[in-house]
């Protein structure tokens, strides 16, 4: 039996060869094609999870709202502070066109066509000069039922028969003892539960 020679340290600390791409990329293309094929799977069924699934979207109100009653208050020869106690203050007010304010009023909920309404109060000076506003303005009430979310009730299933249901029922089956000398179970005695 020869004695073991001692390795050189060198020899221990020997760097491992590359790894090979291959493995990587057969993984990713094969998860690649699950993905793809339930994709497929899921846009072929058109009652399928995913078709009862909807995002949750923001509803988005922006803006100034400006009433028919609130334009009619309004007339020329008014001073900024006037306009302002009416309409409120401007959505837009542009330093580069000082003369110009303008209310703008935006609504996007999921299921309505968005809506937009734009009212342009110009001024000569401090005092109102002209207005420039959209002919079909809603009134405050008009306003407040445009915006109002109707909410569908579930429906309640009728949880009782009526009395044409109960009639066609078929009659319970009666059931009749049977005949026996035994007891049906065994009669038992237990000691006192206790000390």
């Amino acid at each position: 039996m020869r004695p073991m020679r001692p390795m050189h340290p060198s020899r221990l600390l020997r760097p491992l060869p590359p790894a090979s791409p291959r493995p990587a990329l057969v993984l990713g293309a094969c998860g690649l094609a699950l993905l793809l094929a339930g994709c497929a799977a899921s846009r072929q069924t058109e009652d399928g999870f995913f078709s009862r699934i909807t995002p949750y979207r923001i509803e988005i109100v922006q803006g100034n709202v400006v009433t028919s009653e609130q334009l009619a208050h309004v007339r020329p020869g008014l001073t900024r502070a006037q306009v302002r106690d009416v309409l409120g203050t401007p959505l837009l007010a542009d330093p580069f066109h000082g003369d110009r304010w303008d209310y703008i009023f935006t609504l996007r909920r999921d299921g309505t066509p968005p809506q937009r309404r734009s009212v342009i109060v110009r001024f000569q000076g401090d005092a109102l000069a002209s207005i420039e506003a959209p002919p079909d303005l809603p009134s405050e009430r008009e306003f407040v039922q445009g915006i109002a979310v109707t909410r569908k009730t579930p429906q309640v299933p009728v949880l009782e028969l009526s009395a044409a249901q109960i009639a066609a029922l078929p009659a319970p089956a009666r059931r009749e003892p049977a005949a026996s000398s035994e007891p049906a179970s065994p009669t038992r005695s237990y000691p006192p539960v206790g000390n």
